[in-house]
C-alpha cells in the first residue's frame, strides 16, 4: 500500500499510463501559508483588453456565429488528450465489456438500454450520463478491446439525449464530470473512421460546453457548480477559439471555490465523499492546462493544495477513511489514489474548525473527533447527526468507528436503510430519548437541533484533551451534551466523560428523568464479551490484541449494529450501549478503553 502522503516522501511521482506520457506533466503544489479567498473579476488583475473580451463573451454568447462554433457547424476539434489522473473501478469496466453496467451492486443490462429513460437510482443514473462507467472500460480492457463497447455506447447515448436537452443527462454538474471524461478517454470514443459518427461526437462536446455557458452557475448545489464551471475551463482549452471563454470560465470557477471551500480547505458539506470528487475534479482540471502545455492558474493550485489536508485528516493509521456524513470506510488504495492524483504533499489537518473535524495521533492510535453543526439544509448530500461522535484506530484495526454509509444508496444500502444510517443513534455519541441532535425531516432535509458547538484542545503531561458541548438537546430537554476525550501520548488509553448538564437558557419541559444511550459502535472482525460485573467488556482484535473497555456509570449491554464498507457493503458488527436516566440536574458518566497486550 502506498503511504506517500502519511510519510511525506516529496520524490514519489505517480506512473501515469505509457500510451499518455506524452501528455503528462509536473504536478504544480501551491506555496504555503496561503489561505483560498473569494474574489471577483474585477480583482483579477485584467487587462483592458480581457475586460473588454470579457464583456464581449457576454453581449454576444447568443449571436448566431458563437452558435454556430459551439453547435460545431463550424469545423471542430479537440486540442488535446489529458491525462486521466485516477483509474477506475476493473469490476465495474468488466461487467460493461460484458454486457451490463454495475454500480453499487445493481446491474442494468446494456441490451435495448433506452438511455432517454434510464428508470435507475439517481447516482445510478448519474454515473451512466457522466460517462464514468468509461473510466472503468478504460482500466479493465485494452484499447483494442475497450473501442468498439464504447463507440457503440457512445452512439446510443447520443441519439437518445445528443440533440435534445433533458433531465438528467444535461444537468450541469453531469455536463461538466462527462466533457472532461471525455476529453480524458478520447480515444476510446474518437478513433473511429467513420466522420458521420465523429462529426456527431464533436459536436456534442461542443454542444456541451454551450449548455454549460448557460448554465453553470445554475446547478442546485455548490459541488455542481464547482463541475459545471470546472467544465466550462476545460472546454476553453481544448475547443478552438477559447480564450474569452477561459477569462469568463476561471472567474466563474473562482466564485465557486469560495462557496464550496471553507478558509480550511473542508467542503461546505463536511462530506469526505465532496471532499474527495472535488479534488479528483480539480486534478483532472490541473491535467488540462497541462495537456496544452498552459501553466496552472495560482487559485486553482491554491485550492487543490488546502483541500487535500482536510480530507486525509479524517484517515486512520492504516489509510483507509472513516465514516463520517455518509461516506463509507473508503480504503486505503482508493485514498492513496486520489492524494497522488492531486500531487499535493502535506499532513492530515489535525484542527478543522470550520470543516469540522479533530484528529489526534499518538502512536499507532488515531482520534477523530465530529466538533461541528451538521451541514446546514441546502448544503447537505447525506447530511447526519452525528455531532461529537468519534471514531478510534490503533494500527491496522478500527476500534470505535460510526455505521456510515447514508450517501452510498445502493443494492446493499435501500433508501429506508440510509435514512436509519444518518441519525445520531448510528454514531458513537449521546442519544437522549432516542431522538437525534439534529433533526431529520420526511423529506430527507436536516432540520432544527444542534447549532452552536464549543471546542477546547490542549496538550497535557503525555496526553492530548478533547473538550467539546453542542446545543442540540437544548430546546426540547433543557440539557446540554458535553464530552471530554483524553488519549495518552502512546495512543494505548483512551479515557471518556459524556456529560449532560442544564442549559440555562432554556427550560426543560418534562418532569420526569430523562433515558439516555451512550454508543460505542465497534469495527469489522472484533470479538466481544461482556466482563462478568457487568461494568466493562472484552475485545480481542483481529491481530490478537486484547483491549478493555470500562465504564464507572450506568449498565453495559452488547447490541448488534452495521458497519459500511467503501463499497457501500454493510457489514455485521456489534456495538456497547451504556444506558441510564438523568433529572433536570443532568448528570455524568465516565469510560476507559485501554490496552491489556
Amino acid at each position: 500500500m502506498n503511504q506517500d502522503w502519511r510519510d511525506q516522501d516529496p520524490e514519489h511521482e505517480k506512473d501515469n499510463r505509457p500510451e499518455r506520457d506524452r501528455y503528462a506533466g509536473e504536478a504544480t503544489e501551491a506555496p504555503e501559508g496561503r489561505s483560498l479567498t473569494l474574489r471577483h473579476s474585477g480583482d483579477r488583475g485584467q487587462s483592458l483588453a480581457e475586460q473588454a473580451a470579457l464583456l464581449y463573451y457576454r453581449m454576444t454568447w447568443r449571436m448566431p456565429l458563437h452558435k454556430l462554433r459551439l453547435s460545431g457547424k463550424l469545423p471542430l476539434r479537440l486540442l488535446a488528450v489529458p491525462v486521466d489522473p485516477v483509474d477506475g473501478n476493473r469490476v465495474q469496466g468488466m461487467a460493461v465489456r460484458a454486457g451490463h453496467f454495475l454500480f453499487r451492486g445493481l446491474k442494468k443490462n446494456l441490451d435495448g438500454i433506452n438511455f432517454a429513460e434510464l428508470k435507475l437510482p439517481p447516482a445510478f443514473e448519474d454515473y451512466v450520463h457522466r460517462f464514468q462507467w468509461l473510466r472503468d472500460l478504460d482500466t479493465a480492457a485494452s484499447r483494442d478491446q475497450a473501442v468498439p463497447v464504447a463507440e457503440k455506447l457512445m452512439e446510443e447515448w447520443l441519439e437518445a439525449n445528443g440533440s435534445k436537452i433533458r433531465q438528467p443527462a444535461w444537468r450541469p454538474d453531469n455536463c461538466g464530470w462527462r466533457l472532461l471524461i471525455w476529453a480524458s478517454h478520447a480515444p476510446l470514443i474518437l478513433s473511429s473512421d467513420d466522420l458521420v459518427y465523429r462529426s456527431k461526437v464533436l459536436n456534442n462536446i461542443a454542444r456541451t460546453a454551450r449548455h454549460l455557458d448557460r448554465t453553470a452557475d445554475k446547478a442546485t448545489s455548490s459541488l455542481g457548480r464547482l463541475v459545471a464551471w470546472s467544465g466550462v475551463v476545460a472546454s476553453s482549452l481544448l475547443i478552438p477559439d477559447g480564450r474569452v471563454r477561459q477569462i469568463v470560465g476561471e472567474a466563474g470557477l473562482e466564485k465557486a471555490m469560495g462557496e464550496f471551500f471553507y478558509a480550511d480547505g473542508g467542503s461546505v458539506s463536511r462530506s469526505p465523499l465532496n471532499q474527495m470528487d472535488a479534488v479528483i475534479l480539480l486534478s483532472m482540471l490541473g491535467q488540462v492546462y497541462q495537456a496544452r502545455g498552459e501553466e496552472i492558474p495560482e487559485f486553482v493550485a491554491d485550492a487543490l493544495a488546502l483541500a487535500v489536508p482536510p480530507l486525509t485528516g479524517l484517515a486512520h493509521y492504516d489509510g483507509s477513511m472513516g465514516n463520517w456524513q455518509g461516506s463509507g470506510a473508503i480504503s486505503a488504495d482508493i485514498v492513496d489514489q486520489v492524494v497522488d492524483a492531486s500531487g499535493i504533499r502535506a499532513r492530515p489537518l489535525r484542527q478543522a474548525r470550520d470543516w469540522g473535524y479533530q484528529r489526534v495521533s499518538s502512536g499507532r492510535s488515531v482520534l477523530i473527533l465530529d466538533a461541528a453543526p451538521p451541514p446546514i439544509a441546502r448544503m447537505s448530500v447525506a447530511g447526519c447527526a452525528s455531532t461529537l461522535a468519534f471514531e478510534f484506530s490503533n494500527g491496522d484495526n478500527r476500534i470505535i468507528c460510526n455505521c456510515g454509509g447514508a450517501g452510498l444508496v445502493g443494492a446493499t444500502i435501500p433508501a429506508s436503510l440510509a435514512r436509519g444510517l444518518r441519525t445520531t443513534a448510528a454514531h458513537s455519541t449521546l442519544c437522549i430519548d432516542n431522538s437525534n441532535s439534529t433533526s431529520i425531516l420526511p423529506d430527507g432535509k436536516l432540520g432544527r437541533g444542534v447549532s452552536e458547538v464549543e471546542l477546547f484542545r490542549r496538550d497535557v503531561e503525555n496526553a492530548t484533551r478533547l473538550e467539546a458541548n453542542h446545543d442540540g438537546y437544548g430546546r426540547r430537554f433543557g440539557l446540554i451534551h458535553k464530552r471530554l476525550l483524553l488519549l495518552r501520548s502512546d495512543g494505548l488509553e483512551l479515557r471518556g466523560e459524556d456529560m449532560l448538564i442544564p442549559d440555562g437558557k432554556k427550560r426543560r419541559r418534562k418532569k420526569d428523568d430523562i433515558e439516555f444511550a451512550l454508543r460505542f459502535h465497534l469495527g469489522p472482525d472484533i470479538e466481544s464479551d461482556l466482563i462478568s460485573d457487568g461494568k466493562g467488556v472484552l475485545l480481542r482484535l483481529k491481530d490478537g490484541n486484547l483491549w478493555q473497555f470500562r465504564s464507572t456509570g450506568g449498565t453495559i449491554a452488547l447490541e448488534d449494529s452495521i458497519w459500511v464498507d467503501g463499497m457501500g457493503i454493510p457489514h455485521e458488527v456489534m456495538q456497547m450501549v451504556i444506558t441510564g436516566s438523568v433529572s433536570s440536574g443532568g448528570g455524568a458518566t465516565g469510560w476507559l478503553l485501554k490496552h491489556m497486550g
